[in-house]
């Protein structure tokens, strides 16, 4: 990632989490590669955003990379300004110098600082005179993945395989509260580099559902029941994410009315789980010559139920 990530993401450099976390979900569902199946450069831009947003979203990163101390891809930046390419011989070149090469290893950079300033106290590495430290090497870079995730799975928590870039699987555990664009940051499983790994970031993708629909932690259900069981009421089996349950249907129930399922729903942050709300749906057979012709001959079929609406 090349360019700054506030211009990735769009926001400004005084940008709240929220606003980052705002514009990543806008630009992460626009882009996302099964929406861009044959556009390639959607894929590099998705790829873009979602680094982007790792390091913005690491409160520890934005701050070194606010204060130059990083770079867009995570990476240190070079210290006290010597910024030029390599010399022939592959060490680092000052920029300001012609010909003064600091030699083949990033090392030396200390024994000639310890000539001229002197080595400053404390263990890990030397300080200049002017009390900077020298950077650490590189860290490998961080490796982005999408798990798509089947909704009745996500609502009940249930481990994920993952396999990763090197041929590893790995089980992850999901967190209360999980929903798509959710991250999870795998340490160490990312690519290698001269300071070790980068880490594994791994971007949740709740699946649509045939019937289930989600509302905040809530799962919504339209449940068909017959004109018998609405009429007289009665035990009906419904579905829920966890799997079949039989719910009292009250007898004269009409089309829309909504039972609850107390936790029947997706897991909160704060421990306990949404609802399963039910919305009963009657349904009417349109070729039932037996229901049409007592329907013609019942009295309170005269009945308005639309008075209430005043027409």
């Amino acid at each position: 990632m090349a360019t700054d990530p506030y211009s990735v993401l769009g926001v400004a450099r005084g940008a709240g989490e929220d606003d980052i976390k705002k514009a990543y979900r806008k630009l992460a569902k626009e882009l996302h590669p099964d929406r861009n199946k044959d556009n390639p450069k959607a894929a590099e831009r998705f790829s873009q955003v979602t680094a982007a947003y790792d390091l913005l979203n690491d409160k520890d990163k934005r701050a070194k990379f606010d204060r130059g101390e990083i770079d867009a891809d995570g990476n240190p930046t070079a210290p006290f300004g010597f910024g030029g390419g390599r010399g022939a011989a592959g060490g680092y070149r000052s920029a300001g110098t012609s010909g003064f090469d600091f030699g083949t290893d990033a090392s030396d950079f200390g024994d000639i600082f310890e000539g001229l300033f002197g080595r400053g106290g404390g263990a890990g590495g030397f300080t200049s005179g002017f009390g900077r430290r020298s950077a650490p090497p590189p860290r490998g870079a961080d490796m982005a993945y999408r798990l798509r995730v089947p909704f009745e799975e996500a609502a009940a928590l249930k481990p994920q395989r993952i396999t990763l870039a090197d041929g590893k699987t790995i089980d992850l555990k999901l967190s209360p509260g999980v929903e798509s664009g959710t991250q999870m940051r795998l340490g160490g499983k990312g690519e290698q580099g001269p300071g070790g790994p980068g880490d594994a970031i791994v971007t949740v993708e709740i699946q649509p559902h045939r019937f289930y629909k989600r509302d905040g932690d809530n799962v919504l259900l339209d449940l068909p029941i017959t004109l018998r069981e609405a009429v007289q009421g009665g035990k009906v089996k419904a579905p829920t994410v966890d799997g079949a349950v039989m719910v009292n249907v009250p007898a004269g129930s009409t089309s829309g009315r909504v039972l609850r399922l107390k936790g029947k729903g997706f897991h909160k942050k704060g421990g306990d789980r949404g609802d399963q709300l039910i919305t009963l749906m009657v349904d009417v057979p349109s070729d039932d010559a037996e229901l049409a012709a007592f329907v013609d001959g019942w009295g309170g079929g005269e009945r308005n139920p639309r008075t209430a609406l005043g027409v």
